[in-house]
């Protein structure tokens, strides 16, 4: 009886296992998954733990044992997402940055959304100049511990905090000296909203960098922002291109290709390599999803989207949730009490915002909260040993997936990306993407299996003609010889269907090769016919004429070209 009752309570183990997600204060949420519970599942038990109704804003993320990071998937299963063993750790973040913070609904989203870009500030993906980031970080200290009272905040107290990955001494003066004389009276709430209303209007609001290069081999950072599709180099923007001027994302193994239609119908094709084809395959995906979210007005207008060149079939994705104005109509219809808020207050110590000193407060209400106790000792120590150089750690045996990188001097600017401080997809170990030419392996496949039939037929005629034709036998043996065609028709006719069927295949590859020839040359004609400029102007035709065509043409002419010479020398 104990053996069923133990064997019993192993398999109700092996149904369920434990996930725990860290939300945007550090405060932690666990909870124990079926096994083959959705992610949104997962992702209502903590909207509702944090009494968040405005949550189409917000996501899971994770990071796999390559330190790549995902979005969880809300319509598949959390286990089929998963690379690792349970238990689980994850992190709420935004994930859709509002276009415009202060017209958030409820005070909870608003906070929300104040601390995820107070991480982003921290960890230098919030550029800005050193005036701006004085007022940003002035008005977090507004938020955090109220008006300057010359009896709790000595002489260089803003030094204690850290805002920034690094800033200067006469940063921490400026700091102090806004938030002394220009913010006095100002509660939480409005120092948070006046935060939101400042940064929102920097050009690096909302971005999330992915480290990749260009076609030159410099190193670069692709963003995806609430108006559209950024690319920036050590802290500039170099390039930005609004949603409805995007027209096509795309990617292949480690390449990703953005195509644009900019002023005056002007045609841009931008190719940038990611370190790995993971992380290409999770650049594409973001794209997807942000240009859904804010350019569409229904999510009924969304479509299936595919990576697929010319040639390949790809990979399949479509975004499933709201759009951006659906969250903002359906926000507007919010009627409650609001929910009450505990801030967490800011520790004076000079370390990140996310290491927790000593009992804190969460963002949740008292009664559902699991707060994180680090002793400021400890704290000081993790600060020392892991730089904080980005939001994410990662832990072996699957118990975190938060990754530090070492902090690395950046002169005297307030942030900016590098490489070595903010790398979230630096694995070494390349995950193939489904790619798979199934028109390709079908079509061998298929020739495979007709050879196989037309050496079998070849066979079976080369046995009837292996007799020697000048010796005639006689008599009855005579008549068995000359009654065998008869006996063997049905087989001679089926190999010749086959040998047909062969021939009609090859002669349809070859009229299908020769028009396909025949509409190359057409389209890179001078021919101007309607069909012909409408073939121009897809995205697949420019790919192929760029990649394909120009360097094979170039190929070709230098054949010919060393062929006539050596000819001439001769």
């Amino acid at each position: 009886m104990l053996s069923r009752l133990m064997s019993g309570s192993e398999r109700s183990l092996d149904r369920e296992f434990s996930c725990t997600v860290r939300l945007l204060d550090d405060s932690e949420y666990t909870c124990t998954v079926q096994r083959d519970a959705k992610a949104q599942w997962l992702f209502e038990q903590v909207c509702q733990h944090l009494n968040l109704l405005e949550k189409d804003y917000f996501g899971i993320r994770f990071v796999d044992p390559d330190k790549q990071r995902h979005w969880l998937e809300f319509s598949k299963a959390i286990t089929k997402q998963m690379r690792s063993q349970p238990p689980y750790t994850m992190c709420l973040r935004v994930k859709f940055y509002p276009p415009d913070p202060a017209t958030l609904k409820e005070e909870i989203t608003r906070y929300l959304v104040f601390l995820q870009i107070k991480r982003d500030l921290y960890h230098g993906r919030l550029l800005c100049k050193s005036s701006d980031a004085a007022t940003l970080a002035a008005f977090i200290l507004q938020a955090e511990i109220g008006d300057y009272d010359p009896g709790k905040h000595p002489e260089g107290y803003s030094s204690k905090f850290q805002f920034f990955p690094k800033h200067s001494e006469r940063l921490e003066r400026r700091i102090a000296e806004i938030h002394k004389s220009e913010l006095i009276g100002q509660s939480p709430e409005t120092a948070e909203l006046n935060f939101l209303r400042k940064a929102q209007n920097l050009e690096t609001y909302g971005v999330d960098p992915h480290p990749s290069k260009d076609v030159s081999g410099n190193a670069a950072f692709l963003a995806f922002t609430p108006f559209g599709f950024v690319v920036l180099q050590g802290n500039r923007r170099i390039h930005f291109l609004k949603w409805n001027e995007v027209t096509k994302l795309k990617f292949e193994g480690k390449t990703f290709h953005i195509y644009a239609t900019h002023q005056e119908d002007q045609k841009i094709i931008l190719t940038y390599f990611t370190p790995t084809p993971e992380a290409c395959k999770h650049l594409w995906k973001c794209g997807v999803e942000n240009q859904a979210f804010y350019q569409f007005e229904k999510s009924s207008q969304v479509r299936t989207v595919s990576s697929s060149n010319l040639f390949f079939k790809g990979s399949r994705f479509r975004y499933s949730g709201k759009v951006a104005k659906e969250v903002m109509e359906q926000s507007a219809k919010i009627r409650r009490e609001p929910p009450e808020i505990h801030r967490a207050g800011m520790v004076p110590s000079r370390s990140c915002p996310s290491i927790t000193h000593g009992p804190r407060q969460s963002s949740v209400p008292r009664t559902r909260r699991r707060a994180v106790h680090i002793s400021i000792m400890e704290g000081l120590e993790s600060l020392r040993d892991s730089g904080h150089s980005t939001p994410e750690r990662s832990v072996s045996n699957g118990n975190s997936f938060l990754h530090s990188h070492g902090n690395r001097a950046e002169g005297d600017r307030t942030a900016e990306f590098s490489e070595d401080s903010y790398s979230p997809s630096d694995s070494v170990l390349p995950t193939p993407v489904s790619n798979d030419p199934s028109d390709q392996a079908q079509l061998r496949h298929t020739n495979g299996h007709r050879s196989n039939q037309e050496e079998g037929g070849t066979d079976l005629c080369t046995q009837n003609q292996a007799r020697p034709q000048g010796v005639k036998p006689k008599g009855k043996r005579f008549q068995l010889e000359k009654s065998r065609p008869t006996q063997h028709g049905p087989e001679e006719r089926v190999n010749e269907f086959i040998c047909s069927l062969a021939r009609l295949f090859l002669v349809t590859l070859a009229l299908l090769f020769a028009l396909l020839l025949l509409l190359i040359v057409l389209t890179e004609s001078e021919l101007d016919l309607a069909f012909l400029r409408d073939i121009r102007r897809t995205p697949e035709f420019q790919q192929f004429h760029y990649e394909y065509f120009c360097p094979l043409r170039r190929w070709l002419a230098c054949k010919l070209r060393w062929m006539g010479g050596q000819l001439i020398n001769k």
